[in-house]
C-alpha cells in the first residue's frame, strides 16, 4: 500500500473515531478494547493510529508493567478491574489479563494450575463486564514467522528502535512454538459467542491497522452527534497592557533552529 493512500484512508477512519468519541461522551457509554498478540505483532502501532487524533481523556491506554510484590498477592484480575472505564470512556488495554495465558504461561511466571484456573474463569469474568453494560472487544494481532524475524532484526540494527527490545522479547523468538500452543489454548477456552476474539493479519502493518480500526468502528453502534459550532471570542481589551514588554529579561530558550 502506498503511503499516500494509507494516510488518506487512515484520516477518514480517524474522523470516525472522533465521531465515536463524541458519541461515547454524550451517551455515557463504556468501551473496553483488548489488544494481544506475539511480540513485534504491531500492537503499539495500531493503538497509536487509533489514539493520535482523539482525546486521551476519552481514549485511555492502559499498559501495565510487571506486578509488584503487593500485586502478586492480590486476586489476579484485581489490578485490571480498577482500570475499567467510567461513563464516557474508552479503555484500550495494551496487553491485558491475558498475560496469564501468554507470557506468564510460556515464561513460567504462573503455574499450570494458575493458568488452567484463569482459562476456566475468564469467560465468566468477561460476561460480568458485558452484563454491566460495557462494550468489550478483543483483538489478537497475528504476525508470521518471517515477518516477526524481520521486525526483530530491524530493532536490533536500528538504535532508534532498540528501546523496544527486552530479554523477554528476544526469548519469545526462541519459544515461537510455545507461544503458538499458548495462543491456541487461549483461543479455544476464551473465544466465546458473547466475547469473541477477532484475529487481525498484521504482516502488512498499514493494512492491518486500517482493517482493525474499520472493524472496531463496525462493532459499536455509534451515531454522528453533529459537529459543535465554535466561535472564537474577541480579546477583552478593557484591561490591556504591554504584556510582551513585561517578559523582558526572562530566561528564554536559545533559538538554535
Amino acid at each position: 500500500m502506498k503511503k499516500a493512500q494509507y494516510q488518506a484512508d487512515l484520516k477518514k477512519l480517524q474522523v470516525e473515531l472522533v465521531n465515536l468519541q463524541d458519541w461515547v461522551k454524550e451517551t455515557g457509554q463504556r468501551v473496553v478494547v483488548v489488544f494481544e498478540g506475539r511480540d513485534a505483532a504491531g500492537k503499539g502501532g495500531v493503538i497509536k493510529a487509533i489514539t493520535e487524533r482523539v482525546s486521551p481523556r476519552v481514549f485511555r491506554v492502559v499498559a501495565l508493567p510487571a506486578p509488584n510484590d503487593r500485586e502478586k498477592t492480590q486476586m489476579y484480575a484485581q489490578r485490571y478491574i480498577k482500570h475499567l472505564p467510567a461513563a464516557g470512556e474508552i479503555v484500550i488495554f495494551d496487553r491485558s489479563w491475558y498475560n496469564r495465558a501468554g507470557v506468564e504461561r510460556v515464561m513460567g511466571f504462573a503455574s499450570e494450575e494458575q493458568v488452567q484456573q484463569f482459562l476456566k474463569v475468564v469467560p465468566a469474568f468477561e460476561a460480568g463486564i458485558i452484563d454491566d453494560g460495557i462494550i468489550l472487544l478483543k483483538y489478537w494481532l497475528e504476525v508470521g514467522n518471517e515477518e516477526q524475524e524481520k521486525r526483530f532484526r530491524s530493532r536490533i540494527e536500528n538504535e532508534h528502535k532498540q528501546w523496544k527490545l527486552s530479554a523477554i522479547d528476544l526469548e519469545s523468538r526462541r519459544r515461537w512454538y510455545d507461544y503458538s500452543r499458548a495462543r491456541d489454548a487461549m483461543l479455544e477456552a476464551t473465544d466465546t459467542e458473547r466475547s469473541p476474539w477477532y484475529i487481525v493479519n498484521n504482516d502488512d502493518k498499514e493494512r492491518g491497522r486500517l482493517n482493525c480500526i474499520a472493524h472496531l468502528l463496525e462493532q459499536i453502534p455509534y451515531e454522528n452527534t453533529g459537529s459543535l459550532v465554535v466561535r472564537l471570542p474577541d480579546r477583552d481589551e478593557s484591561n490591556a497592557y504591554d504584556d510582551q514588554a513585561s517578559m523582558s529579561g526572562r530566561r528564554y530558550v536559545e533559538e538554535k533552529f
